[in-house]
């Protein structure tokens, strides 16, 4: 049912668009859905768009990969100790609220216009928010689930897999969403200010030609394959995820 209503809401988002194509008559400025279309079938069959996407997600996956793992830690100590987070908590309030703008154009000035800048630039522009997140989600743990922990003398490996990760994975997961969708978008930033190739390059080089068609085209191809992931593999994560509460709360 869900799925139908989404296919259909999707549906109408086209027809909002062809009318609003109509209306205004000139595909120079906002083309059909249908000819944004024949332009990604042109693309994928020459092999360009291939290409530019696999630079993409594999810049978006090693920035995600890098701000998940900082964040995850970084937010976890915070979390668990008072004296890390009066020190260090101001700290994450200067990074998230530094332009992203900012971190790339001085990633790229510090380390040059390589990949290692780039995808620095987008992993500290996440770290911070997935930090706060799983540190917020540390404080919420269940003290008498600790208690009972320490009273059966639980390893740390055991009380981490056992009473922590469970109640991290709801945060984790909303950590996930977020920073799937905020990196993509940090991901064509950076890669329209200094990368030759990749989505946010080729949306770059067809701004500057002025041909909006195209920059539809491959905007439009990203944003397919990340709803794509979101749902599938996030969607089933985070079901996964949240189940152990569920379960509590019916029994």
């Amino acid at each position: 049912m869900n799925g139908a209503i989404t296919a259909v809401s999707l549906l109408g988002l086209v027809l909002f668009w062809t009318v609003l194509a109509w209306l205004r008559a000139d595909p120079t400025v906002l083309p059909t859905p249908l000819a944004v279309w024949e332009i990604v079938r042109a693309e994928a069959a020459s092999g360009a768009l291939w290409e530019h996407m696999r630079a993409t997600i594999g810049r978006v996956g090693a920035a995600f990969g890098l701000a998940m793992s900082l964040g995850l830690i970084i937010g976890y100590a915070m979390g668990r100790s008072a004296t890390l987070d009066r020190w260090f908590g101001a700290w994450l309030l200067v990074f998230l609220n530094i332009p992203a703008l900012v971190v790339i154009v001085l990633c790229y000035l510090w380390i040059g216009l390589n990949e290692v800048a780039a995808i620095t630039a987008v992993a500290l522009n996440k770290t911070a928010m997935v930090a706060v997140t799983i540190r917020e989600g540390t404080r919420a743990l269940d003290s008498q689930l600790e208690d009972m922990a320490r009273s059966y003398r639980m390893g740390r490996a055991a009380h981490f897999r056992h009473i922590v990760l469970p109640q991290l994975w709801p945060f984790i997961a909303s950590s996930t969403r977020n920073g799937l969708a905020i990196i993509w978008k940090i991901v064509l930033v950076v890669e329209f200010l200094g990368r030759s190739n990749g989505v946010g390059f080729q949306i770059h080089l067809y701004f500057q030609l002025f041909e909006i068609g195209y920059v539809m085209a491959y905007a439009f191809s990203f944003v397919l394959f990340v709803l794509a992931i979101e749902w599938s593999l996030i969607a089933l994560f985070e079901r996964r995820a949240t189940h152990w509460r569920l379960s509590t709360q019916r029994t």
